[in-house]
């Protein structure tokens, strides 16, 4: 157990966790825990970049203006303007690190993205996130007091005792050796967590397969509140090929000119500026719904995104990889339209923090997608969840290091258990028709009824995942079945609570805003 102990535990490889890790490294011996490789995240696959302030025609002023006008009036004004200013030393930082980011004359070359009033997206061609991984990851292998353990996925937080008698505290972390397929305990004075969000939880997403929400349901269970879960933002555009696995076609391809049309059986026409006098270029909640009202209105599988009268040098230059993925599913989008549907892309709300990423409980701190910051409101604008992270992984790590130090607390063994583990199929089963409920809905467009029908079976599903949980060996499938299930169960709440059309959440039966903007609190209670 002595090998187990840390001054840090960091959950999730993602730029958050190995930011908060590298900034900590120089003075603590941090652990950092993945579910599989280091480069499974979703930070690997963000497209457009990064938004930041580095034009002299722009502002920060502009940029907090944007940010809050996507939001839809439930961004919080201190938090959004924390992440806004502190972004030109984030991009400082990552090319002292060496990232790759695309240059024109020698400068920064900065695009635009849907809801942003200026070019103020930082970028590596059409592949930021990857680049961004890549350097990180390289620089962080080669830190001393970063430790690795790819393949443990989190189970638990261990509970401890708090500065004050009878408040939440965290020790640190139950979690599964694959390897082994035995459960340790990982113990230190503060933990992270930077496991991501919960695009899982839906039939079609974007995000990769370790968006399980696993986070968002283990700080619940610990006794942390959560916020503004029922705003999930839809990617409007994410490649509509059976074979593509909702590949996302970045915001940056509607930045550089591409525009939204029907397919030449339902008339070919541009849809957009029917829906929003800012076309192409509205926000993402705007342009998801536009789309999904032209598919439900002409019985459409997809609609259809092209560029290509930009042209082919001009696309081999701005989109590389959109253009090669694209081409491998026989789909020139120098010549002809991108097939394209929306799909879960971002949890906007998670655990409730402070701007130095402190939860309510004492030692756990949460950063990038697990949380919820106040900066996304009600819709995240495009390009400031990778600076998120990068933020508030400084902020985290200034607040640890500025901590008294602390031994790690000692932790009890993980409950043995000489059970057998779950039936696979009956956990594919259960997850599969989660993931039909969640589509069917609580997706773009949701009602009452259709939320109370998804409330009573999700309930359900929760206490046979429960009974499942307690009675079987851990495995990480039922792990993830556990947590979605959670999470899922929380945004059905929020969503129910939310009796108006807000941002990314929109109701039929109430289509208006109500008086007052309010974000949602949901704190946990004994089931």
């Amino acid at each position: 157990m002595a090998s187990l102990a840390f001054d840090v535990l960091v959950v999730g490889s993602g730029l958050a966790g190995l930011t908060t890790a590298l900034h900590l490294a120089p003075t603590h011996r941090v652990a950092v825990l993945t579910k599989k490789s280091l480069s499974d995240g979703a930070s690997q696959w963000a497209q457009g970049g990064i938004a930041a302030v580095l034009d002299a025609g722009d502002s920060i002023d502009a940029h907090v203006d944007d940010t809050l006008v996507a939001g839809a009036g439930l961004c919080d004004l201190p938090a959004t303007r924390f992440v806004v200013e502190g972004a030109p030393a984030c991009i400082a930082w990552l090319r002292e690190l060496g990232v790759p980011f695309s240059l024109e004359d020698g400068e920064l070359h900065l695009t635009r993205e849907g809801g942003h009033s200026q070019r103020r997206i930082v970028h590596a061609a059409d592949a930021t996130g990857a680049a961004v991984q890549r350097t990180l990851i390289d620089v962080a292998r080669c830190t001393p007091n970063i430790h690795f353990f790819e393949h443990h996925a989190l189970v638990d937080l261990i509970a401890g005792s708090g500065a004050v008698q009878g408040a939440p505290a965290c020790a640190g972390v139950y979690a599964l050796d694959e390897s082994s397929g035995e459960v340790l305990a990982f113990t230190a004075p503060h933990t992270v967590l930077a496991t991501g969000g919960a695009g899982q939880v839906y039939l079609h997403t974007t995000n990769p397969a370790t968006a399980t929400g696993d986070g968002i349901a283990a700080a619940w269970r610990a006794g942390c509140r959560v916020s503004n879960m029922e705003f999930i933002q839809f990617h409007p555009t994410s490649l509509a090929h059976p074979d593509a696995q909702s590949f996302l076609i970045s915001e940056a391809v509607r930045g550089e000119g591409g525009v939204l049309k029907l397919p030449a059986s339902a008339g070919g026409h541009r849809f957009m500026p029917d829906h929003d006098a800012r076309a192409e270029l509205a926000p993402r909640d705007v342009v998801a719904r536009a789309i999904d009202a032209q598919m439900k209105k002409h019985g459409l599988a997809h609609v259809h995104l092209d560029i290509s009268h930009q042209g082919a040098d001009f696309l081999h230059h701005h989109f590389p990889n959109i253009l090669a993925r694209c081409a491998q599913h026989g789909i020139d989008m120098t010549r002809e339209p991108i097939p394209v549907v929306p799909a879960a892309h971002y949890t906007c709300g998670g655990v409730v923090t402070d701007l130095q990423g402190r939860t309510d409980v004492a030692g756990l701190y949460a950063i990038g997608e697990t949380a919820c910051t106040g900066l996304h409101g009600a819709n995240r604008l495009a390009s400031n969840s990778l600076l998120e992270c990068m933020v508030f992984a400084r902020a985290a790590a200034g607040q640890i290091a500025s901590a008294p130090h602390r031994a790690p607390a000692a932790a009890l063994p993980w409950r043995a258990s000489s059970a057998q583990a779950a039936d696979a199929r009956e956990i594919e089963s259960r997850l599969a028709e989660l993931r039909r409920i969640m589509w069917d809905h609580v997706g773009i467009v949701r009602s009452g009824d259709q939320l109370e029908r998804a409330a009573q079976r999700i309930a359900q599903l929760r206490r046979e995942t429960e009974a499942l949980h307690a009675a079987s060996r851990v495995t990480r499938e039922l792990i993830e079945l556990r947590n979605l299930v959670q999470t899922a169960q929380l945004i059905v709440q929020s969503a129910r609570s939310r009796q108006e059309s807000r941002g990314l959440h929109y109701r039929l039966d109430h289509p208006g805003l109500a008086q007052s903007a309010t974000p949602t609190l949901l704190a946990p209670i004994a089931d």
